[in-house]
């Protein structure tokens, strides 16, 4: 079953980004895993892929295609995903109605029940060419 989300203009162009830049054949797109775990209660990854692995479903958003996993479809139900960009960060951030603030210092969200995931984390799913010999 696909989770009822919500991508925000922002979030949906950050991910047609990554796809586009990742240099991947059509029909490709943006796998998001998404665990629970960290201070607000999510832990994220995500990459450009060619195709969903078994097990994912694809959400299509505007021809955007997501690959989720099971465990991410049931923790996306009902979340809103937008894209913030400050002048010290920027990341997807997820956020959830039902979530009760984090009470904890050192979750480095600045709003309750969200989570952060900065740009360097961006994956794309391939392993990183060897260095040229000169």
């Amino acid at each position: 079953m696909l989770p009822n989300l919500t991508v925000m203009p922002a979030a949906e162009k950050f991910m047609r980004r990554i796809v586009r830049f990742a240099g991947l054949p059509a029909g490709a797109g943006f796998r998001l895993l998404v665990s629970p775990g960290g201070c607000s209660g999510y832990n994220a990854e995500f990459s450009a892929e060619a195709a969903p692995q078994a097990g994912e479903q694809v959400l299509e958003i505007n021809g955007l295609r997501l690959f989720l996993a099971a465990e991410s479809r049931l923790l996306l139900d009902g979340m809103t995903i937008d894209f913030v960009e400050t002048a010290t960060q920027s990341g997807l951030t997820f956020a959830s109605p039902n979530q009760a603030p984090c009470a904890c210092s050192s979750a480095g969200a600045s709003e309750p029940g969200v989570a952060r995931i900065d740009v360097g984390a961006i994956g794309r799913g391939r392993p990183p060419l060897p260095p040229q010999a000169s």
